[in-house]
């Protein structure tokens, strides 16, 4: 077997499907593989960090995990771009995410042909991955990031936020579900098993082993250039900010799609190991990068962490005080542009802008706030303008 580059193993890896059953002395060939690309892949990165001054990067894929706290990233790379003339790869056909649950294709791009292949700064909606189809959309050097979040609560959110679903539809609680899984669970719904497995481009339902894990963990590290923490946010932007040679007005944000807490639901111990259990292939990812994760912080400087997040939160106080009334259920959002899109059983609570605010502050002040939905329509439609009026070469 000949697999030159990380992209071979993962190509190989989302063709071939884990549930097809990789044998055991492939399986130990390909972490072989993975493990001698991984030590030389990181060689050339550290050489090329400590030779290059660090400039904002602008060129950037985030990878939008369902249920992550990520609809916050993206209102924040919104935001990046927008006020720095960026292009997006947009969904084509006002689209809202690419064609998901199946596989990203680059044809699926607003506007992308072979002639301008290459000429996106951001890509950052919703898709199931696929690097080698990404790799013909984005420049070759693209900073690659995705975000992770325990599966425990990450499943308690689906659960309440997707009970439309095939799976969980007819379950009387997640308790329930949890209970008959065999009898609820339908093998293709991604929502409701390995969800971050399966949009990071692997199979949810494959095999469970050491080894198969290994490979999935190696095979995302190697690709994505930092893995954020949902439960560990404001670190997270912090490593990011960095990452990306950023500010920390760059990274100022509020929380967005999150739930009212009264649609949330406590979990007894039982229920959470089940959860676990049933979700090993997002687990073992999650705790695998939890701990790299952590790492990252402590190579960061756990003294210098601790003083930016405490900056960070300081600014995000501050922007709060300026900007917000307060955080309000759907039915009582004053401006209905302002509105988040609701769905499930889920309650999606927004903001109300105080008034009063000057001109700048008052368009600083509604990006902060603006849904997804909103946010990329609006940045479409301003790309779509921009690029009528620049002349065709």
């Amino acid at each position: 077997m000949q697999l030159n580059t990380m992209k071979d193993i993962l190509l190989y890896l989302q063709n071939m499907k884990l549930s097809d059953g990789i044998q055991e002395p492939m399986c130990k060939e390909l972490l072989k593989e993975v493990n001698r690309i991984t030590l030389n892949a990181d060689y050339i990165s550290e050489d090329a960090e400590s030779s290059s001054l660090c400039k904002p990067k602008s060129h950037i894929f985030f990878l939008k995990t369902h249920k992550t706290a990520s609809s916050t990233i993206m209102n924040i790379l919104f935001r990046f771009g927008e006020t720095r003339n960026l292009t997006f790869a947009f969904p084509s056909n006002n689209m809202a995410q690419f064609y998901y649950p199946g596989y990203f294709a680059a044809s699926q791009v607003e506007g992308f042909s072979e002639e301008n292949y290459k000429t996106f700064h951001i890509m950052c909606h919703h898709m199931r991955f696929q690097l080698t189809e990404v790799e013909k959309v984005m420049p070759n050097d693209t900073f690659y990031f995705t975000i992770l979040r325990n599966p425990v609560s990450l499943m308690e959110s689906s659960f309440s936020y997707y009970k439309g679903t095939q799976s969980f539809s007819r379950a009387k609680s997640l308790e329930d579900f949890m209970n008959n899984t065999s009898k609820f669970y339908k093998f293709s719904n991604n929502y409701a098993k390995n969800c971050m497995t399966f949009d990071l481009g692997y199979d949810h339902n494959g095999q469970e082993s050491t080894e198969h894990f290994k490979l999935i963990q190696q095979a995302v590290k190697t690709t994505f250039d930092l893995v954020l923490i949902t439960e560990y946010f404001d670190e997270s932007l912090v490593l990011l900010k960095n990452a990306l040679c950023w500010t920390f007005d760059d990274v100022l944000s509020f929380p967005l799609n999150s739930r009212s807490n009264n649609t949330k639901m406590s979990l007894s111990p039982e229920t959470q190991d089940k959860i676990k259990s049933w979700n090993q292939l997002d687990w073992q990812l999650y705790v695998y990068f939890n701990r790299s994760f952590w790492d990252q912080v402590h190579k960061f400087g756990k003294e210098r962490m601790k003083h930016e997040v405490t900056e960070l939160r300081r600014r995000r106080a501050e922007m709060s005080e300026t900007c917000l009334l307060g955080e309000v259920g759907p039915e009582d959002i004053r401006d209905k542009s302002l509105r988040p899109f609701q769905y499930g059983m889920a309650k999606i609570i927004g903001y109300n802008l105080k008034s009063g605010l000057g001109v700048a502050e008052q368009l600083l002040c509604r990006r902060l706030v603006t849904p997804e939905l909103q946010y990329s329509d609006l940045l479409r439609v301003k790309q779509q303008q921009r690029t009528k009026k620049t002349p065709k070469k």
